[in-house]
């Protein structure tokens, strides 16, 4: 995960889903024979753009760079408002548990039939295999 994303594909079920491998222009996400297997992904392909990050409706896959101590955590975020870069937000884990501060670094909207957002969080490289998304601003206290 070192000097450029990789998608961290976290599949719970196997299910007929595969937009992800439809949305990624390099070919780096495969889903293969069944419809039904998890999607497995080709680091050596994959350029980082965040494409398969939006088209997932599971909100399975987040994108990670890690550099040294410190890493990025890219996800989609569907609320409104949208938080700003530099804002303060809490990281949260798979289950919506807090887990840090965290800055928020970029927030970009990709190419998507629906418009999603992608936002981008500072954390501890530590941290880059427990973050999964931020609390929503609204439920902010």
């Amino acid at each position: 995960m070192q000097r450029r994303p990789v998608a961290v594909i976290e599949c719970p079920e196997e299910i007929p889903c595969n937009p992800c491998e439809t949305a990624c222009p390099q070919g780096a996400i495969q889903v293969g024979e069944p419809i039904t297997a998890r999607p497995r992904l080709d680091p050596a392909k994959f350029s980082g753009g965040g494409l398969c990050v939006a088209a997932c409706p599971g909100r399975a896959i987040v994108l990670v760079k890690e550099e040294g101590e410190a890493a990025e955590v890219t996800f989609p975020y569907e609320f409104l408002p949208l938080p700003k870069v530099g804002a303060v937000v809490t990281a949260v884990d798979r289950e919506g548990r807090a887990v840090a501060a965290a800055p928020v670094t970029a927030v970009r909207q990709v190419r998507t039939s629906d418009g999603t957002w992608l936002v981008t969080l500072a954390v501890p490289s530590a941290l880059a295999a427990e973050v999964r998304g931020m609390r929503r601003l609204s439920d902010e206290k």
